[in-house]
C-alpha cells in the first residue's frame, strides 16, 4: 500500500491512552515512513505524542483532577471551574475540522474518545484500553458506548485483552479483535547495572508518574519500606524505585524532610532493625520489573506491565486523585489474584504493618510466585500489540477498503 497520501488521527483521553496510543504510532512509522500522522490529546498536555513530534489539533491543557474525576466526582467540579466544557468544545472542533482530510481515525479511550471519533461522521477504529470484562466478568456496554462500538463507520473493536474481545463476540459485537497493551512490546531490558544481589528477593517500588501524587506515594513506600525491614532483615531483602526524572530531582529534599540520607540517587536510613536502603532510578524502568521479585504498586499502567511479566503486585492505597482505594481494588479485580490491596482508605501506619507481613510472606511463597507468571501471561495473551494494531489500521486504510471511498454519514 502506497501511504504517500494516507493521513490518520489519533484521539485519546488520558495519559495512559496517549502513551498506547504513541507505542502504535511508532510502529506505524517504521512500517509506513510517509504516513501523516496527527493527535488530539482530550487529557492534558500530550507529552507522548509530543516526544514524537506528532503534531497536536487542538489545544491541550491540565485539569486538577488529572484526568480522574470519574474516581471523585468532587474533582470533576474543580475541572469544570478551570475551563473543561469550553476545553471540550474548543477540541472537538478542532477534530471536525481535521477529520475531513484523514483516511483514518483511532479512539483510545472510553466513551469520551469514541463519542469525539463518531461525531465526525468518518471512518474510525475504536481501541477500548481502559475497558475490560475481566472486572465484572462481562463487560457492561451501555447505551452511548455501545452505539459508537456498534456504528458502521466503527470499523474494528481493539481490546487490551483476550477475554474481553470474546466477550464483546459473544454480546454481538463481532468486528471486537484482540489487541493487547502496546507498552509491553517496549518493556525491555537495557542492561543496566542495579548493583543486584541474586539471591535474595528484589522489591520494586512504582509510586506513579504524576507529581505531586507520585511524591505523597514514594513518601508512603519509604515508610513502608521501614516497616518490611522490621519484619525481614536487611540482608535478606533488597529495594528499587523506578521514578520519573521530575521525582528523581526531588530526592535530596525528599530524604531530609522524611530522615533518610540521600547519596547520588541511593537513599538509606538507619533504624534499630539495621540500614535500610533504596536505590532509585529513572531510566531503569524495564531493567527494575524484569529483575524484581514483587511490586509495591500505586500506578496504572506501569502495574499492568509487571503483572503481564509475572511479577505479584502488593498495593496500598493513597490519597488520590489516582491511585485510591477505589482504583486500587478496580485494579485487582482487573489483574486477578496476581494483586493484593491492603486497606480500605488512605493508608495509615497499621496499614503498612498488615502490608510488611504480606509482603515477607509473598516473597518467600514460591508456589505463588511461579503461579503469577503462568496467570500474568495468560491474562494479557501475548506480545506484539502494537504490530498488530499498526497492521489493523494500515489494513483499513488499503485502497481495498470501500468504505474509504464514502466517509460521510
Amino acid at each position: 500500500m502506497s501511504s504517500s497520501q494516507k493521513r490518520i488521527l489519533f484521539i485519546s483521553n488520558g495519559h495512559g491512552e496517549d502513551n498506547h496510543s504513541s507505542y502504535v504510532i511508532e510502529t506505524l512509522l517504521e512500517l509506513c515512513p510517509d504516513l501523516e500522522i496527527a493527535a488530539m490529546p482530550i487529557v492534558g498536555e500530550g507529552n507522548a505524542y509530543r516526544r514524537l513530534n506528532i503534531p497536536i489539533i487542538g489545544p491541550t491543557q491540565n485539569m486538577p483532577s488529572g484526568g480522574f474525576s470519574y474516581i471523585n466526582r468532587w474533582r470533576f467540579l474543580t475541572d469544570l471551574q478551570a475551563g473543561l466544557i469550553g476545553l471540550a468544545w474548543r477540541q472537538l472542533k478542532a477534530v471536525w475540522e481535521y477529520a475531513p482530510a484523514c483516511d483514518l481515525i483511532m479512539a483510545t479511550g472510553d466513551t469520551v474518545s469514541q463519542g469525539f471519533a463518531y461525531s465526525t461522521g468518518y471512518p474510525y477504529v475504536s481501541f477500548i484500553s481502559c475497558l475490560s470484562s475481566l472486572y465484572e466478568g462481562k463487560l457492561y456496554v451501555g447505551p452511548f458506548i455501545g452505539h459508537f462500538l456498534r456504528s458502521p463507520k466503527c470499523l474494528a473493536v481493539v481490546t487490551r485483552d483476550p477475554y474481553t474481545a470474546q466477550d464483546l463476540k459473544r454480546q454481538g459485537i463481532t468486528k471486537a479483535k484482540f489487541g493487547g497493551i502496546p507498552s509491553l512490546d517496549k518493556l525491555v531490558p537495557t542492561g543496566k547495572d542495579l548493583h543486584l544481589n541474586p539471591s535474595i528477593p528484589t522489591i520494586a517500588l512504582l509510586p506513579g508518574s504524576r507529581l505531586p501524587e507520585a511524591e505523597r506515594n514514594f513518601k508512603l513506600q519509604l515508610n513502608l519500606v521501614l516497616e518490611i525491614v522490621k519484619v525481614m532483615p536487611t540482608n535478606h531483602i533488597q529495594f528499587r524505585a523506578a521514578l520519573v526524572p521530575k521525582l528523581m530531582d526531588q530526592l535530596a529534599e525528599i530524604a531530609n524532610n522524611e530522615g533518610w540520607e540521600h547519596n547520588e540517587g541511593q537513599l538509606t536510613y538507619q533504624s534499630d532493625h539495621g540500614i535500610a536502603e533504596v536505590r532509585c532510578y529513572s531510566d531503569a524502568f524495564s531493567d527494575i520489573l524484569h529483575n524484581c521479585t514483587l511490586i509495591l504498586g500505586m500506578a496504572g499502567l506501569a502495574v499492568d506491565q509487571g503483572i503481564a511479566l509475572g511479577k505479584p503486585v502488593i498495593q496500598v492505597p493513597g490519597e488520590g486523585p489516582q491511585f485510591t482505594y477505589k482504583f486500587a481494588e478496580a485494579q485487582t479485580r482487573l489483574i486477578g489474584s496476581c494483586a493484593q490491596t491492603i486497606g480500605t482508605g488512605p493508608a495509615t501506619l497499621e496499614t503498612l504493618r498488615e502490608a510488611a507481613k504480606l509482603i515477607a510472606e509473598t516473597v518467600a511463597d514460591k508456589e505463588y510466585l511461579a503461579t503469577c507468571v503462568e496467570k500474568g501471561q495468560k491474562r494479557f495473551g501475548p506480545p506484539g500489540a502494537s504490530v498488530r494494531i499498526a497492521r489493523l489500521l494500515l489494513n483499513h486504510m488499503g485502497d481495498e477498503n470501500p468504505i474509504m471511498f464514502s466517509k460521510k454519514r
